[in-house]
């Protein structure tokens, strides 16, 4: 009877010392569990930086508005771009119009006086946060001596555009040049800028005020075509630095630009290094143009040097748009909206 006593005893000791045992091992397993656990969901999260990213919807023109974005687009492909970005290409600014006043989109790259009519139209809703393109139109001649502007008296110049930007461009430098259109000189306007191509490259127009890429396409195609001016480069003798001729610009919705200020100057600084990778690796950009929809790589390779790209924000976008802008203005109030925008149409960062 005392031997099973004991032995009973013994046992429950034995239990006793292998409970302490486990209550000792107990959270140090669970501990080394617990860290297994997290590594396994650590691995598997994304990275804080990457879930942090936001999402920016961005709208881009075919043709020259869109070139400056091409190492954005790249590297947004890539995964190494600053934000998340979702492009959309489209064919005509009536399309970005729909996009931006229903929010579709939070940037656009577009036509400037379009810029304008937005920032009107919605009541400041839209701001310009950079100039991108300046003037792509140049004077083509095909069997003419034009060497200036005055030159063009008693001429009949075709041209695309009417009621638009190339016309009060064409319609300031002829009169700050002393000529008036319709007794100094003869525009006739044609609807496409394909058919007034096509009619250069037939003979039946001597002189045409066209765009790239199609300056660069009739050249190609029709050696005797001449750009005899750079439309830039009159409209800068006759504004005296007071603006610049601007084609296109970048806009942004103010509500996102304020919610999100930090991630759209993230992608202006990032956009600007975009511009000056296609104005110094033009061959590269050209093959990202086709690939991206802008325009054929073959076109992208020889318009590029004369689209003038660039990137313009702050204080000299504020400083050279206005006047630019009262231009087009006195010349029809409806091509800016109606009214000179406010100062609040400049974003500064």
């Amino acid at each position: 009877m005392r031997l099973m006593k004991k032995i009973i005893l013994l046992g429950l000791s034995a239990c006793m010392a292998l409970s302490v045992l486990a209550g000792c091992a107990g959270p140090a397993a669970a501990s080394s569990g617990e860290t297994a656990s997290s590594e396994a969901v650590s691995s598997a999260q994304p990275s804080s930086a990457a879930a942090e990213k936001t999402t920016i919807k961005i709208a881009a023109l075919k043709g020259p508005t869109g070139l400056g974005m091409l190492k954005l687009m790249s590297d947004n492909d890539a995964k190494t771009a600053a934000e998340n970005y979702e492009f959309t290409i489209v064919g005509a600014p009536d399309e970005i119009v729909s996009k931006i006043s229903k929010g579709e989109v939070d940037v656009a790259a577009v036509p400037t006086n379009l810029a304008a009519t937005l920032y009107n139209k919605t009541e400041g809703k839209v701001q310009m946060a950079a100039v991108n393109t300046l003037g792509v139109l140049s004077i083509l001649t095909k069997g003419e001596d034009i060497s200036s502007i005055k030159d063009l008296k008693g001429k009949t110049i075709y041209s695309s555009g009417q009621g638009s930007t190339p016309e009060y461009a064409l319609n300031y430098i002829l009169s700050q040049n002393g000529l008036e259109v319709g007794k100094d000189v003869k525009v006739e306007y044609k609807a496409e800028h394909a058919e007034l191509a096509a009619l250069m490259v037939s003979g039946k127009a001597k002189i045409a005020v066209l765009p790239e890429p199609f300056v660069t396409q009739v050249t190609a195609k029709d050696k005797d075509v001449k750009i005899a001016l750079n439309i830039t480069d009159e409209w800068n003798k006759v504004a005296g630095g007071k603006s610049v001729l601007t084609m296109g610009c970048l806009i942004v919705r103010k509500d996102f630009a304020e919610q999100h200020k930090e991630a759209f100057d993230a992608f202006l600084k990032e956009y600007k290094e975009s511009t000056d990778y296609t104005n110094t690796k033009v061959e590269e950009a050209a093959a990202l143009s086709e690939k991206y929809d802008i325009m054929p790589a073959a076109v992208a390779k020889k318009a590029i040097p004369n689209c003038n790209i660039v990137y313009m924000d702050g204080d000299e976008m504020k400083a050279k748009i206005p006047d630019f802008l009262n231009v087009l203005f006195t010349a029809n109030q409806k091509s800016v909206g109606g009214k000179l925008p406010g100062d609040d149409f400049y974003y500064t960062k």
